[in-house]
């Protein structure tokens, strides 16, 4: 241990909060303002061109991209980070319109599978297009090829450090 008085111990918790700098802040703000318009104009656009909101436009294309276009709904209600109770709201939307069928796991009488139906199938590559075109004049053709590699480092980073570990954590998709 250093006998200077001005140097701080690195194992000891911090005294109070860590507040944040004037550059996170900005950083933080900008970051929250972004995503959330980003957010609401994906979703606008979907809702518009689909007649569907950005998450159920999720999960179709996960749905589209499983082996025989089926998932357990633990697994669906886990990529798409939500709770089973909406992910039921969901799926029942999409059964509703036709788009989504669930299915007895024969493997297991307790779970349930998605299972995207040819019409669920069509809607989605209909919606695709518009929704990528969006995307891509929404955020990739803002950014340099240099600043897409450097965003998906940064975010990456970010999921590796937020990625939930162990049994005991409180997720969405289990509650």
């Amino acid at each position: 241990m250093s006998t200077d008085k001005n140097a701080t111990r690195t194992d000891a918790p911090p005294a109070g909060p860590r507040w944040l700098n004037d550059e996170e802040q900005r950083v933080w703000r900008a970051y929250v303002h972004a995503t959330t318009l980003l957010d609401d104009t994906l979703d606008r656009q979907l809702q518009r061109d689909a007649g569907m909101p950005h998450v159920y436009y999720g999960l179709l294309v996960q749905l589209a991209q499983a082996p025989g276009r089926k998932l357990r709904m633990t697994e669906l209600a886990k990529n798409a980070k939500i709770t089973r109770s909406r992910l039921s709201h969901a799926v029942a939307r999409l059964e509703k319109n036709g788009w989504v069928r669930r299915q007895d796991c024969p493997s297991d009488k307790r779970g349930q599978n998605a299972f995207l139906t040819e019409e669920g199938y069509r809607i989605l590559v209909q919606a695709a297009p518009g929704h990528v075109e969006l995307v891509r004049r929404a955020m990739f053709d803002r950014l340099s090829s240099g600043q897409v590699r450097q965003l998906g480092e940064i975010m990456c980073t970010i999921a590796d450090g937020l990625e939930p570990t162990g049994t005991g954590a409180d997720l969405p998709w289990l509650r």
